[in-house]
């Protein structure tokens, strides 16, 4: 049995390797919000049980029983965001807090069966991809909105920032997921934009355009 901490660190490891080809320590540090000396601790630990592959100043990788744990860990998280939003009426940008704390319930039972009871969804709120029993997923083929062209039409599909402060900003500017977009106009001077959806048009930052992706 993994403890709360050690599946942490996997599923960071793995969310990590996905943006870079050598995951260090000082990398985890920042996003577990630790110091490097109790990361280089728990990697020993992580490699000691066959999680990791750990070799000092040659970054990290998941093994296959690591990665194996890192997506059930985030199988978990993604399902209980879901379940949250479309069966508890919570807001998209209330459910991590407490999908983190779901997401390490190990009766693997019980969760299969919020799956089957929910119709087996294949993402998020947050439009990123659950994996199913076996950890696989497909997942979306996306580009972030500041990549549009004037004219170009894209369906909002996911972001790249989960923070609370940016999915309160697309709630309140109704850019939210499932929703058709066209760039009517790109400011030259900061590359900011106005994006149109139905009668609507709305101004959005290069920073928020950025964090905010479309299917291709």
């Amino acid at each position: 049995m993994n403890t709360f901490t050690e599946e942490n660190y996997l599923k960071a490891i793995y969310h990590l390797s996905s943006k870079t080809e050598s995951v260090g320590t000082n990398e985890i540090a920042a996003v577990l919000k630790t110091k490097a000396a109790s990361v280089t601790d728990m990697l020993k630990k992580l490699a000691d049980k066959k999680l990791i592959n750990y070799a000092r100043y040659q970054g990290v990788s998941l093994t296959s029983a690591g990665e194996k744990v890192a997506l059930s860990i985030i199988r978990k998280h993604r399902l209980w965001e879901y379940f949250l939003v479309e069966k508890l009426n919570f807001k998209w940008d209330e459910v991590h807090d407490v999908a983190e704390e779901l997401e390490h319930i190990a009766s693997r039972e019980l969760v299969d069966r919020l799956d089957d009871f929910m119709g087996n969804p294949k993402y998020d709120p947050h439009g990123d991809p659950i994996p199913d029993k076996q950890g696989k997923f497909k997942a979306h083929e996306l580009k972030p909105v500041s990549a549009m062209n004037v004219d170009q039409e894209g369906v909002i599909s996911g972001v790249r920032d989960h923070s609370a402060a940016f999915l309160q900003y697309l709630e309140k500017t109704k850019l939210t997921i499932g929703k058709k977009i066209k760039v009517a106009d790109i400011n030259s001077y900061d590359h900011s934009m106005i994006l149109q959806t139905g009668d609507k048009r709305i101004h959005v930052s290069r920073e928020a355009a950025n964090n905010l992706l479309i299917a291709q």
